[in-house]
């Protein structure tokens, strides 16, 4: 696990833009504390920072360069069958005239470079892994640029006059003096209204997220992209399993998913809140690791938030070596600055990811498994039932104005919860259908706040509707569509961003077994009729069989969440409303309207929650951190 950096154009063997890799490069140093590697030809600079995790030694230092010397390696990641890849490429390719590869390391990066030389761009297609990389090939000056399947690990570039620059972090890009520090207009039009920006876009102007499952080609001053693996593509029923064997497959799936990303040369634990996911990853860590498993969940003085009891009985339970991080109002004060210091991209939920990640890593841990992702696979969201719901209610169509009509007498009624303002605009809809109601069930504010916090007016929901336009399912995957989306928005553009940048902000790698590609492809092609939510992660919980206890399992869901609401209006006050009046001057926003928001969540009002005023909080101070101009 690592920071990588790169520029590549004609002729920028300059000191401008050695300076600026080497900018670029030292901004990565956090992610990777173990050892730094710049190389440069003519028309392309490569930078590199190791956090080691596998093959310790100096060895596994980059860039990596071909023993031809024709390729250049810089890689950011971890390749779990890299081992079944390496016996494979020490053996003659039968009946092709490729010789046996000879490694000189042990590592992973070593594999993908000699893959890569075996069969060219389909070694994708063999790897199973959380990666972002870039190889740099000397004869046809041709870099690439590859992002892993489910988007794990990050990639951002920017690209103008005929350079292409690019990094595992946006802070990198804008150390380089390449990337105007500009917010774009419409992402902050759209971080206002989702507390964040769907890629390809990022907050700033010009800069771009690489998709997952793709590849980046720059040749020549030309940048091309293609796909090599597409989420969208994997909602078809594979046979015709029964219901049990479809379990069996699942606890298969995933038992191997958590046995592959135990592979290290460091020691290693796991985030355990004490819910159905976390606990299910820990279980299945005892059941196949031969060492005593290393546990961490963070607990608060504030009894409704915390989880500590749940967790400590699966610590229990599964012998672990358990810690309990106490939280109080004060410790999270003092940790605050560091965790927003720690943000790469604007976001409301990083400084929760900082916290747990931090002690983590002063626990010795240098490498943690996470419960991420069950919850978008195994229809674990709220979302998953509303969707159900709406999709049962199609009568709403048939009588036309009827559903606008309950909308109208609903919003005027002023009923006073989040929920309300939503089914409200929902019922306001053309047509009322889980589809089109999903970008509401998202949003932060209801039209009428949002309207009134902007200058300029901006189609907020255009990206998530490209989204869901592009996810297209039959009628027997249903849930699995809303699975699409919760994975290509929420869980991409949130969950996994704030898991890296939060967790490498102190050199820790975190893995996600929930996020093994097979997994995700089995379980995205099962049929409603085995997912239908009508207990929590029923489908999940079957397949895991007597693993998990009944109070586990049956427990009300809380998720991972600080107890904001208080802090935002005591012990954070101060902070929080200095930053909020800076805000409401920035030019894009109306400054009553900011002002009134604030002033609700101070007196209680329902409808606005914490969510909505910490984001706002979160941007403000991160434009300030990085100087970046609106």
């Amino acid at each position: 696990m690592c920071g990588i950096a790169g520029i590549a154009g004609h002729d920028i063997d300059q000191p401008t833009y050695r300076s600026a890799i080497q900018q670029m490069t030292d901004a990565l140093a956090h992610r990777g504390p173990d050892a730094e590697g710049i190389w440069n030809d003519a028309h392309c600079f490569l930078g590199h920072r190791r956090l080691s995790i596998i093959d310790l030694s100096a060895a596994g230092n980059q860039p990596l360069i071909s023993q031809d010397g024709r390729y250049t390696l810089v890689y950011n990641g971890e390749l779990y069958n890299y081992r079944e890849l390496k016996l494979e490429l020490q053996r003659a390719q039968h009946g092709s005239g490729q010789l046996p590869y000879f490694f000189k390391t042990n590592t992973d990066t070593e594999v993908i470079l000699a893959a890569y030389l075996r069969w060219g761009i389909e070694c994708l297609q063999r790897f199973n892994g959380m990666f972002a990389f870039a190889i740099w090939d000397t004869q046809e000056q041709r870099l690439l640029v590859v992002r892993d399947r489910l988007g794990v690990k990050p990639l951002y570039y920017h690209f103008k006059d005929n350079v292409l620059s690019f990094a595992s972090e946006i802070r990198s890009l804008m150390r380089s003096g390449l990337t105007a520090k500009k917010a774009s207009a419409a992402s902050l039009a759209e971080y206002v209204q989702y507390a964040t920006v769907h890629a390809p876009n990022t907050i700033l102007e010009d800069v771009f997220i690489l998709m997952p499952g793709t590849i980046l080609e720059y040749r020549q001053g030309v940048v091309t992209m293609s796909e090599y693996w597409n989420i969208n593509k994997h909602t078809k029923t594979i046979g015709d399993l029964s219901y049990e064997d479809t379990c069996k497959s699942i606890n298969h799936l995933l038992t191997a998913s958590v046995e592959r990303r135990l592979v290290a040369d460091v020691p290693f634990g796991a985030f355990l809140s004490g819910g159905i996911d976390s606990s299910a990853i820990v279980g299945l860590m005892s059941k196949v690791s031969s060492q005593k498993i290393r546990t961490f969940n963070v607990s608060f003085d504030e009894g409704e938030f915390s989880e500590a009891v749940y967790a400590k009985q699966i610590a229990e339970k599964f012998n672990t070596e358990h810690h309990e991080i106490k939280l109080t109002p004060g410790d999270f004060l003092k940790q605050l600055p560091e965790a927003l210091a720690a943000m790469d991209h604007p976001g409301g939920d990083g400084p929760n990811s900082y916290i747990v990640s931090k002690a983590t890593r002063e626990a010795g841990i240098t490498m943690a498994l996470s419960g991420l992702g069950g919850d978008e696979l195994f229809a674990g969201y709220d979302i998953f039932k509303r969707f159900h719901e709406l999709e049962t209610k199609s009568w709403l169509n048939l009588i036309p104005g009827l559903g606008r009509s309950l909308g109208g007498k609903l919003l005027a009624a002023r009923k006073k919860s989040v929920q309300g303002d939503k089914t409200a605009e929902i019922l306001r809809l053309d047509q009322i259908n889980g589809f089109n109601a999903y970008p509401v069930n998202r949003k932060l504010f209801n039209q009428t706040d949002y309207s009134a916090l902007l200058r300029q007016k901006f189609k907020d929901d255009a990206f998530i509707k490209n989204i869901i336009q592009k996810s297209t399912t039959d009628k027997q995957h249903k849930l699995s569509r809303v699975s699409l989306f919760e994975i290509q928005t929420y869980m991409q553009n949130v969950l996994l961003r704030d898991a890296d940048q939060m967790s490498m902000a102190v050199a820790l790698e975190v893995r996600v077994p929930f996020l093994d590609f097979k997994l995700v492809e089995f379980v995205l092609s099962i049929r409603d009729e085995y997912k239908y939510p009508h207990s929590p992660k029923k489908l999940l919980v079957d397949s895991l069989g007597d693993l998990l206890p009944a109070n586990i399992v049956n427990r009300p869901k809380m998720g991972f969440v600080l107890p904001w609401k208080d802090w935002l209006k005591n012990e954070l006050r101060d902070f929080c409303e200095e930053n909020i009046v800076q805000f409401s001057k920035r030019p894009f926003v109306n400054r009553e309207a900011v002002l009134v928001i604030w002033n609700r969540f101070l007196n209680n009002d329902p409808r606005i929650t914490w969510s909505r005023v910490w984001h706002l909080i979160v941007l403000n101070h991160w434009m300030n951190t990085h100087q970046v101009e609106c």
